[in-house]
Formats: C-alpha cells, structure tokens, sequence
C-alpha cells in the first residue's frame, strides 16, 4: 500500500488501494468486523487483552466469543496495543462503552493524528452522561470521530451473512468515504452526517432490549411485548429530539432498525439479560448487557431535560432492585391516558 495523503483539510488519507485498519476490541463483535475488513480488501490488525485469545485467532478461531465460527486468516492479532496501532488508516474502537475512555486513554499517544477513529459500541458514559463521540473528541481532538451502527449480530457479520449498517460522522465526505470503503459483497454501509443520532440510536435501544426480554421472561405476553418496544421507539424519539438528532434518524438502520433485531431475539445480549431477569434466573455469568449502565444514565439524563421516559424508567428502576417487573407494568398500564400522538 503506497503511504497515507492529506485531503484538504489536513486529514490523513491513504494512498491506492486498501487501508491498515486497527480495531480494538477481540470480543465477538471485534473480531465480526476484524473479519468484515479483510473481506473488504483491508489488512486487519486487532488488540486484544487477553492474550490466549490472541492466541486462538492466530489458529483460525476466536472459541471464547465467536465459538463454532472459523477466522479466516489474514487477520494478526496482538496484545500489544502500539503494535495494533502501528501505521494505522483508520481505527476501529470495539471495546464496551464503559471502558471507551480507558482504551482510548492507553492508545491516545498510539493513534496517528488526523486518523478517522470509527465507534463500533453502543452506549452513554455512566459516570458524566457523555455520549461516547464527546469522549473521543476530547481524548482525541486531532481525530475525525465516526460511528458504525445498524441491526447485526456478530455471528452473521462474522459468517459473512447478507448485513447492513450505517457510518456516520458530522463531516458528510467523511462518512461517505468510509461507508464506501468499509462495504464488501454482504455488508452494505450507508452513510449519515447525523453522528448523535445514530449514537442515540445505538444507545438507547439497549435499554429498550432489556425491557423487552424481561417482558418475555414474565410471560406477559407478544402483546405486551409489541407495546413496549413500540412505545419505546417514542421515548427514543423524543430524547433523540432533545439531542438534535433528526428524526429520519431514529427511523433508519441505526434506530428502528437496531431495535427491532435487539427486541426479538435472545441472540441480543441485552435481550438474553431481560429474559433471564423476567424468569428470575441469576444474573451473574451472563454475557455483557451495556444497556445496564446505560438505563441509570438515560434514566437521569430524561428526568433532568423533562423527558417522559416512563420505559426507561421503570427498567432502571428494576435494574436498582427498586421495583418488580409486575410492580413496572402496573405502574405502565395506569398511567394517565392520552393519545397516542401526544409526545
């Protein structure tokens, strides 16, 4: 690959043909995109901590996260992050969102300046409420922040099942440039200049996930279920709103798109986490659920900006042990009444 060259403003762009692309991040969807980059004709290199994963994916396999499912080679795999780093295009952050700010910490005198770093977690900081393109901006100043998000399951991407998705980042070029570069046969990348609406998008739809599962678990009902996850849609709308994200937005892959696939199968960790949570089973051992931390956070940010968020509430509520399932629907079900378009 010929070396990188600078647009007009100064952005790092790479010469003919594919890019270094770093992704940092070897649970199940790191390794999904790792593999989704080699098919797109990029040389892939991915950090992971745990250094028998490391391992395993130099062997053709990623059994911890991605069990079953064959990596293909070509993508080298390091525990050393200045390793990973080293010559990067464009970067890939797949590590959880509560940990955003660590990695990014770590890797910040790694990255090269002018760089696109692209989000590939879904989630708002616990601790300050930031959503986590304002943590990159203010980690990373010198870099370009993009976001890839959509309704995809690691183990399609990675098997290389028919999936779309959108990049976004505030500028359009930017977008437009990595969604085409990011494309291969079976992953489709539209592009979006609306970042904080697909971050909210993202979000958000973990928490509404949670509900959904737990509603399941209850054996309350499709019903019920239908009408949580379609009032739910309203709650992300109108915090949503509150950002300045667009509502055509919320609407596309990024929202309504992610949160019907996240609502409806127990492939979805936050699913799986309201489902064993509705069945009283334990909590413990189960997969990571990000729309845990995000509940209490999204929870708070709707009750200080006004937001009605009744849905969001009630599941940070029973999350804190605050209220029961039954004690949540209830309390939905008797809500005041209005009409439905009364937001």
């Amino acid at each position: 690959m010929t070396g990188p060259s600078e647009n007009s403003q100064g952005m790092a762009r790479p010469g003919k043909g594919g890019w270094q692309v770093a992704v940092l991040g070897g649970g199940a969807w790191g390794t999904a995109l790792a593999l989704a980059m080699l098919r797109a004709g990029h040389k892939v290199r991915l950090f992971a901590r745990d250094p028998e994963t490391v391992a395993a994916i130099g062997q053709g396999q990623n059994p911890r996260y991605l069990p079953g499912i064959a990596i293909a080679p070509g993508i080298e795999a390091t525990s050393d992050i200045a390793a990973a780093l080293s010559g990067a295009d464009c970067v890939l952050a797949v590590t959880p969102a509560q940990s955003l700010r660590a990695t990014l910490t770590a890797a910040k005198d790694h990255i090269p300046g002018g760089i696109p770093l692209v989000l590939c977690a879904k989630g708002i900081e616990r601790d300050t409420g930031a959503l986590l393109s304002a943590i990159v901006e203010e980690i990373l100043p010198r870099n370009p922040v993009a976001a890839l998000s959509g309704p995809s399951f690691a183990t399609d991407v990675a098997r290389g099942l028919p999936t779309a998705v959108v990049v976004a980042a505030r500028d359009e070029a930017l977008a437009v440039d990595l969604a085409a570069r990011f494309s291969a046969e079976n992953l489709r990348c539209y592009s979006s200049d609306d970042l904080i609406g697909v971050e909210i998008g993202g979000a958000l739809k973990n928490v509404f996930a949670i509900a959904a599962g737990a509603v399941t678990g209850a054996g309350l009902g499709a019903s019920a279920q239908a009408a949580m996850v379609t009032r739910g849609f309203v709650e992300l709308r109108r915090i949503g709103a509150a950002f300045g994200a667009r509502p055509e937005t919320l609407m596309g892959l990024s929202g309504l798109g992610d949160l019907l696939l996240t609502c409806s199968s127990a492939q979805s960790r936050n699913f799986a986490y309201g489902l064993a949570l509705g069945q009283g089973k334990a909590l413990a051992g189960l997969a990571l659920a990000e729309g845990v931390p995000t509940a209490a956070i999204a929870a708070r940010i709707a009750a200080e900006r006004g937001i009605d968020a009744p849905i969001i509430a009630a599941v940070a509520a029973i999350l804190d042990g605050a209220i029961t399932i039954r004690q949540a629907v209830t309390g939905l079900m008797t809500r005041p009444l209005k009409t439905e378009t009364n937001d």
